[in-house]
């Protein structure tokens, strides 16, 4: 049974129906050795997938304050090379990028062939965050659905692989992890009075987060939520989650990798033959 939830295009999402406390019926420490198994064939994955450079992988994590991006990524790459990867944080917009559309400041750093990129936040911050404090007209945010699933295809049509994550943490949970940091000294720096602020407007965020599901979960980009609460299980289900999905493209690298083999011992054996004619 997979353990992250894939949400159809279309289907209307309701947030509440999904429990953010599963565990698929295992305990931590079953979990937790088969996220490792999982994590060591995702290395396998990557060394193939960078070798061939016939795709990228676009991973898309979002989610609540404290829901776990940061910990997701490390526990996620933790065996893979980081020759091969680039994550990039979106965090309030620049002077610059603001003076540029909404997607400029993503679209440049989507990951080439042979890389897997991880956007921790990413574009969906302004169907979310831009609609919640009414930074731009509804006109506006509404309007950006359409384009993200061109921009999302675009990229698929490219040979991006896209995978989009909602890390799905209650709010009880929420709360404990914002009271956590603030009794832990060592990691106080993590809070800010705006985490607490737009607690305010979870309701408001479930909802937009409902209605970026059902419009841009595509067959090419799909949205899959991600049970948060228990962050063992939030590792396994997006490690699962790519591993599953990856698979069938390992036929196609390894015939990419083949011609590629052939020509470069094609190429060897040319210059040893030349090596070997007597000299003129």
């Amino acid at each position: 049974m997979p353990h992250a939830h894939r949400i159809e295009p279309g289907h209307k999402v309701h947030l509440a129906e999904y429990d953010t406390r599963e565990n698929g019926g295992m305990d931590k420490e079953k979990g937790q050795a088969r996220f490792l198994e999982l994590n060591a064939e995702l290395d396998v994955i990557q060394e193939e997938l960078y070798a061939a450079g016939v795709n990228s992988v676009l991973i898309v994590l979002q989610g609540m304050d404290t829901s776990g991006k940061d910990g997701a990524i490390r526990a996620v790459m933790t065996n893979l090379n980081p020759q091969g990867c680039r994550v990039e944080s979106f965090k309030q917009p620049s002077t610059e990028e603001l003076s540029h559309d909404f997607l400029w400041r993503v679209h440049r750093v989507t990951p080439a062939r042979g890389i897997i990129g991880v956007f921790n936040r990413s574009h969906y911050e302004d169907v979310l965050v831009a609609r919640v404090q009414k930074l731009v007209p509804e006109p506006v945010w509404r309007a950006r659905y359409d384009q993200i699933n061109a921009f999302e295809g675009m990229l698929a049509a490219s040979g991006t692989l896209v995978f989009k994550f909602f890390l799905h943490i209650s709010k009880d949970e929420q709360k404990e992890r914002l009271l956590a940091r603030e009794a832990d000294v060592g990691k106080a720096w993590k809070l800010s009075a705006g985490d607490w602020r737009e607690r305010e407007h979870w309701d408001e965020y479930q909802k937009a987060y409902e209605d970026a599901f059902r419009h841009c979960s595509t067959d090419v980009a799909p949205w899959y939520i991600v049970p948060a609460d228990r962050k063992w299980y939030r590792n396994l289900a997006i490690t699962e989650t790519l591993v599953d999905a990856l698979k069938p493209f390992r036929r196609s690298w390894a015939d990419a990798l083949e011609a590629m083999s052939r020509a470069r011992l094609a190429e060897l054996q040319a210059f040893r033959d030349q090596q070997a004619a007597p000299a003129e």
